[in-house]
């Protein structure tokens, strides 16, 4: 009998909410209203906590952290690993009035003789090739935007041979505006470790070997991550300005600074993750303003 009123006036209130908000209910825990139009999304536990310690009059709604940075209203909201996790955050947030997300973490770098990466450098993609397994998915929801997408042959072909894979990966790009003003800001600020370059996103963070490395470097990659593709994609899908500042926490297979391959820390670790949101509280303001 409990179990039946319970889900009577559970029902009951449902019929009086859209679908997009048992949406956002159910993924964020909060009404659609209660979200900003610029939202922050860390990935690492730790780098929300640092984020959190800047922001000013806090107010916490669900898994939403609404507050100011820099004097702008701003929500922060962990989404966690991966592309099919990173989907679920847009999927929701375009259900709410964001018109800017702003991805701040680490990533992978790759480090080669001519290009070189190093621990605590800042990241900003130019690009992302889809290396994931959730970006293809989207293609076939939207299949009549295919024909705005840009695709590279796979560089890793030999591996098709064995039927795993596809013949084309998919490109997904940031927002340009929203990078100009990080680079701008960077230059001015003195910042000689940010660099625009381009990135892979993938699936599979224990996959990265040197043949893996290798194939990447050959076609310009120099940083890796596990949510750019899916966030570029589906931004621009939905009409929400994107990007990311992500600060290199290891260069995988990497005599010493491998992740799972070494125990020594660099001590840029840290300094970069703290350069990376000192930027973005410096480029909130500008971003703000162009939103009005």
């Amino acid at each position: 009998m409990l179990d039946k009123i319970k889900y009577a006036l559970l029902n009951f209130g449902l019929k009086s909410m859209s679908v997009d908000e048992k949406i956002v209910r159910l993924f964020l825990r909060t009404a659609p209203s209660n979200v900003n139009e610029i939202v922050i999304i860390p990935i690492v536990k730790q780098v929300k906590s640092l984020l959190l310690s800047k922001l000013s009059n806090k107010k916490v709604h669900g898994r939403i952290c609404n507050g100011l940075l820099n004097g702008v209203k701003v929500s922060i909201i962990r989404s966690l690993v991966g592309a099919p996790n990173a989907a679920i955050t847009v999927e929701s947030l375009r259900r709410c009035k964001t018109k800017v997300i702003l991805r701040v973490d680490y990533c992978g770098g790759i480090f080669n003789q001519d290009k070189k990466i190093a621990i605590g450098d800042i990241l900003i993609p130019n690009l992302s090739y889809c290396g994931d397994g959730t970006s293809p998915q989207y293609l076939l929801k939207y299949i009549n935007n295919v024909k705005n997408i840009r695709f590279i042959p796979n560089p890793f072909q030999e591996s098709l041979d064995l039927g795993i894979g596809s013949n084309k990966v998919i490109i997904s790009e940031p927002d340009v505006d929203l990078n100009q003003i990080i680079l701008n800001q960077a230059i001015s600020q003195g910042l000689k470790q940010v660099k625009n370059v381009d990135f892979w996103t993938t699936d599979a963070l224990f996959c990265e070997t040197n043949e893996f490395i290798l194939t990447l470097s050959k076609i310009g990659v120099q940083g890796i991550d596990m949510e750019n593709s899916i966030l570029f994609l589906l931004s621009k899908l939905y009409g929400i300005k994107s990007t990311s500042i992500l600060s290199v926490s290891d260069l995988p297979t990497h005599p010493q600074y491998d992740l799972f391959n070494s125990n020594i820390v660099n001590p840029n670790f840290e300094k970069g993750m703290k350069n990376s949101i000192d930027l973005l509280f410096n480029i909130l303001p500008e971003i703000s303003s162009n939103l009005a």
